[in-house]
């Protein structure tokens, strides 16, 4: 790429400070997606900031799976057209982007509906976001990328950028050939892909040699895992999460997110064998009656589901389980969704996410007949979210009194507080000085709320790490 200073590519010109800004919509595999865009900018000088009226480039990471996510999309826009026209007045000139899942499925609705938008590249084309950028700079005109190109983007990034963090998302796996009938993710991240489980032992080793403590590998469908090993065969995510383990340094370890129907074998035994991978799963049911299951094409039946979840109990019997649940899918009866609320009570879930449904465009079900009434899908909504609050508060109380390993992440809101996370994925606080940051503690769990635990560190470990500190 020529990088030569012109009136027209000024955002590009290596002579000058430059910053970027991302917002991230979504999903977690889309925060990992806008941490290697920012890498993919680093070289060019960027620097991220969290301004956007102080960026030379914005991008929106975008995300198809909530309500309205693409209108929400178009309201951002809108926000930012009065950003690049106010920085356009202070001769400044300003490239936005759109990228992730809405710009794969609008495409060249955004370019039509947004005049601000420079670029629209879908998530398999990230990596080659400056390049475009500099493309619709010097050309004057405005690039939709949204094809599935035959490259591994992974192998076109740069190296990760160690940042001062102790935990990371890997992304192992993308894509999806599931094709439930609600969803999007095959339309807009395509079939299933499978990272080679030595590029990602490399890129593990270095974030733990940069100081991350715990990994969550990441997928659409990340059990379905099924990469390259060292002796070139595919591997199961339970091998790649054995491989991982063996990293030094590494203490722990998470996936996200699962389906039933790729719960294998070796993969519920690794929850009793890799003492790596902590007692907390996701997996999702989204209804409790089998018809609505078929209709959502989800290839399991519930009575399927809670046999794996008395599998994974019999392996593990302290894991903590979380799900999604959608309410009101087409033709979902009262009966139908008592079925639901029957599932949540049987499995009592630790945490879950749960949504009325609404159609996605080029989706089967949003062409199916009888759509439920949004008044009934709040209803039920409302219904099951108050057990689902109810499971969560008895899972979180249940731990006063105890003690629990807490692996510190970051400075709470307080003065002199600290956040961490439990092996459950639970948010701890406790009172703290940063140098625990980044360090696992035994924590007495004093108070439980809706959402968190709080805490007190055990004595004598505090007094370890404050001696090793002053040492």
């Amino acid at each position: 790429m020529s990088l030569k200073s012109t009136q027209s590519s000024i955002v590009f010109d290596m002579s000058k400070r430059k910053r970027l800004y991302i917002k991230t919509f979504g999903c977690q595999m889309n925060f990992y997606d806008s941490e290697r865009m920012m890498e993919a900018f680093a070289p060019l000088g960027y620097e991220q900031t969290e301004d956007a009226g102080d960026a030379d480039v914005i991008v929106l990471n975008t995300c198809h799976i909530r309500e309205k996510a693409a209108e929400k999309v178009y309201s951002e826009l809108g926000r930012i057209r009065q950003i690049k026209a106010k920085r356009r007045q202070d001769g400044k000139r300003t490239m936005v982007a759109v990228a992730g899942c809405v710009a794969q499925a609008e495409g060249n609705e955004i370019i039509r509906r947004a005049q601000v938008v420079d670029l629209v590249v879908g998530p398999q084309s990230y990596y080659r976001l400056p390049d475009l950028l500099f493309r619709a700079c010097q050309e004057g005109r405005r690039i939709v990328d949204t094809e599935f190109p035959e490259k591994d983007k992974f192998t076109q990034l740069p190296a990760r950028i160690i940042r001062k963090s102790c935990t990371a998302f890997l992304t192992v796996q993308e894509g999806c050939d599931k094709f439930c009938t609600f969803c999007v993710v095959p339309y807009t991240r395509g079939m299933e892909f499978s990272r080679p489980v030595e590029a990602l032992y490399d890129e593990a080793s270095g974030l733990v040699d940069g100081g991350v403590r715990e990994l969550t590998l990441l997928g659409q469908n990340v059990n379905a895992y099924h990469g390259i090993g060292r002796d070139n065969r595919q591997w199961s995510l339970a091998q790649l999460l054995a491989r991982l383990a063996e990293i030094d340094g590494l203490q722990r370890l998470r996936y996200t997110t699962s389906h039933p129907r790729d719960m294998s074998d070796d993969l519920i035994a690794a929850h009793r064998d890799n003492h790596k991978l902590m007692p907390y799963l996701h997996l999702p049911f989204q209804a409790g009656s089998d018809r609505i299951l078929a209709g959502m094409n989800r290839k399991h039946t519930s009575a399927q589901y809670l046999d794996i979840v008395a599998r994974i109990r019999d392996a593990r019997p302290d894991i903590a389980l979380s799900t999604d649940i959608i309410v009101g899918f087409p033709g979902e009866s009262d009966e139908e969704f008592e079925a639901t609320l029957a599932i949540v009570r049987q499995v009592g879930f630790a945490q879950a996410f749960s949504f009325k449904y609404s159609p996605r465009p080029g989706t089967p079900a949003a062409a199916l007949d009888e759509q439920v009434s949004d008044e009934a899908k709040s209803e039920r909504l409302a219904r099951l979210q108050e057990f689902l609050s109810a499971d969560q508060r008895r899972f979180n109380e249940g731990f006063v009194g105890a003690t629990m390993s807490v692996l510190f992440e970051k400075q709470g809101r307080h003065n002199g507080q600290i956040v961490g996370r439990s092996p459950y994925l639970q948010p701890v606080h406790a009172s703290g000085g940063d140098q625990l940051i980044g360090r696992t503690c035994d924590v007495e769990i004093s108070g439980a709320g809706p959402n968190s635990l709080a805490g007190v560190i055990k004595a004598a470990r505090l007094g370890i790490i404050q001696a090793e500190a002053g040492a």
